[in-house]
């Protein structure tokens, strides 16, 4: 299975590096698993709502940009669909077993998902109707891929 996680903006908090860096070495006996940053786009703190949808259209075209066709697409989204680690590993499953080994998560900018990348997900997934610093979701995001792997091959590690 290959797992892209395509994000908007440069990670550079080094203890969430440290923790990144250590899941995608942990995931290598399970998938391959890259960490896509596309550049975030330049604005001021005070925008308009049409200069908000600007920048998300912006940064989603660099979004789309990394995804291919045959790509199955999971937006990160609040109003997604929430799902335990349980489920998460279920999903992975069922998408290996039906032949998508391409998969890609999709993590917007501090604005959130353009319409255009919203519309090429295949679904979009909630892990909490609160809002958490995008940076700070790669690595949740990528512990929880992790931990899906570890639950669907009955390794220990999952509480």
């Amino acid at each position: 299975m290959n797992i892209s996680i395509v994000t908007v903006g440069k990670l550079k908090e080094k203890y969430l590096k440290l923790g990144i860096e250590e899941y995608l070495k942990r995931l290598t006996a399970y998938a391959k698993v890259e960490v896509i940053e596309v550049p975030d786009e330049k604005a001021p703190e005070e925008l308009s709502e049409l200069e908000m949808v600007q920048v998300k259209q912006k940064e989603g075209e660099r979004i789309l940009a990394k995804i291919s066709q045959d790509t199955y697409v999971i937006a990160l989204a609040i109003n997604g669909e929430m799902q335990s680690s349980e489920e998460l590993a279920d999903t992975l499953d069922k998408l290996a077993t039906y032949g998508k080994s391409k998969i890609a998560f999709i993590i917007g900018g501090s604005l959130g998902l353009s319409e255009e990348v919203v519309k090429r997900s295949n679904e979009q997934l909630s892990f909490s109707k609160m809002t958490f610093p995008h940076q700070l979701m790669k690595l949740i995001l990528i512990e929880q891929i992790y931990r899906a792997f570890r639950i669907n091959r009955n390794e220990p590690y999952h509480k």
